[in-house]
């Protein structure tokens, strides 16, 4: 099947064909990637390099990939292990900033692009490859991110996005993968597509797109129970944070990656951390989404009860505001401007005070944070007491009373606002 588009190439950082003999494409193992790796191929009339990279995704066999990618026709197929790098340093930010875009997303895909762009770079030198293709789409986030980021990290790199050139919907990429014998996940009556790594899991297409129909949950979720299907005895688990980033669960010490995807797994029991949610793309469109995360859910819950115990009611008020701009600039491609330096200057000098205990109940979705204490905790049981005791002086409270309320009984003496 040949596939006519019109689109056009109007960037600097697009490379054209003739220009390149080898490229390094972005491979998932998934429908968009798999018939790229075989279009490529027919269209460019070039060598392909495929990279792989773990972030501790569930759904993938790394190996079945690696294998697939060969028989497809690729030069090589590269599977890079980021997962630590991905969680001790992006993750890490995640947690102390409260990840959070618009409503329970922990923006596990726009931190995921960071990654996989910089060891695009990395591979794309080594490999000698002037040119690195991707599977995004031309409505979507991630040409923004995987474009923006590769270029900023090596403006001398050229681009192809196969899916925004070919013109094919995904019903015709499935009939293109069935005609030249690609093994794909994707059926007509299962159309729905993810992106996963240790942070989340996102689903898209299918009954999740149109927002006025109720998506199946069971036939979605991949990770997570339904509430129907939770556990119904409730759980408490313990985290330890230094410095705003968990080290223990349960008692024991733990590698980030590894205590992140063990929250999953219990999480995932209870049906915490799932979100249907009506999202605001970069390019400007609605879309929905259904994202699971439910480890990333625990852990931002418990760092956020803590943050809050040690800092002071104006230090939490910018806090917020500060999340808010941090995670509306990681979702945005922004990862690399220096604004970002600013915050992270703010937000790691907070996190200093944020070590202490967390205990947590998950019961049916539902995340509690039941108990917390710290060295740096703000909670005087002497003054906050309801008991009788002397620590707080209730003989200043009319005083204060008097001064604080002085502005509000001038205006409202002075000037009636019903008019």
């Amino acid at each position: 099947m040949k596939k006519e588009s019109n689109y056009v190439k109007v960037a600097s950082h697009e490379a054209k064909k003739g220009e390149f003999k080898k490229c390094l494409l972005l491979y998932s193992g998934g429908l968009d990637t798999s018939v790229m790796l075989k279009w490529i191929q027919e269209e460019y009339a070039c060598e392909i390099i495929a990279l792989t990279i773990d972030l501790g995704q569930t759904a993938d066999n790394l190996e079945e990939i690696k294998q697939k990618g060969l028989k497809l026709g690729a030069k090589n197929v590269i599977i890079y292990d980021a997962k630590d790098k991905f969680a001790d340093i992006l993750l890490a930010e995640a947690i102390k900033a409260n990840a959070d875009y618009q409503g329970g997303y922990a923006l596990s895909t726009p931190l995921g692009r960071v990654i996989i762009s910089e060891a695009a770079v990395k591979i794309a030198k080594e490999y000698d490859c002037t040119v690195i293709a991707h599977g995004c789409t031309g409505k979507g986030n991630d040409q923004v991110r995987f474009e923006g980021y590769m270029t900023t990290l090596n403006p001398k790199i050229k681009i192809i996005a196969p899916v925004r050139e070919w013109g094919m919907g995904r019903q015709e990429e499935i009939e293109y993968a069935k005609k030249h014998n690609i093994p794909i996940k994707q059926q007509a009556d299962k159309p729905y597509s993810y992106d996963e790594n240790m942070w989340g899991n996102t689903g898209e297409g299918g009954e999740i797109e149109d927002p006025k129909l109720t998506p199946p949950l069971k036939n979605i979720l991949q990770w997570c129970k339904t509430l129907e299907d939770a556990e119904n005895k409730e759980e408490i688990i313990e985290i330890n944070f230094f410095q705003g980033v968990p080290k223990k669960l349960n008692g024991m010490d733990m590698k980030l990656s590894d205590l992140i995807m063990e929250c999953n797994k219990i999480g995932a029991k209870h049906g915490v951390g799932v979100f249907h949610l009506i999202e605001d793309r970069l390019v400007g469109l609605k879309v929905r989404g259904v994202y699971e995360n439910p480890g990333a859910s625990i852990l931002i819950q418990a760092h956020k009860k803590l943050e809050q115990l040690v800092s002071t009611r104006e230090e939490n008020e910018l806090k917020r505001f500060m999340d808010t701009k941090w995670a509306y600039l990681t979702y945005a491609a922004k990862w690399y401007d220096p604004v970002m330096h600013h915050i992270y200057a703010f937000i790691n000098s907070q996190n200093k005070k944020v070590t202490g205990k967390v205990k947590v109940k998950l019961f049916k979705g539902n995340i509690d944070v039941v108990a917390l204490e710290s060295k740096y905790s703000l909670f005087d049981e002497n003054l906050a007491t309801f008991e009788r005791n002397a620590s707080f002086n209730q003989n200043a409270s009319a005083g204060f009373i008097e001064i604080y309320n002085l502005a509000q009984k001038t205006a409202f003496n002075l000037y009636d606002f019903k008019d």
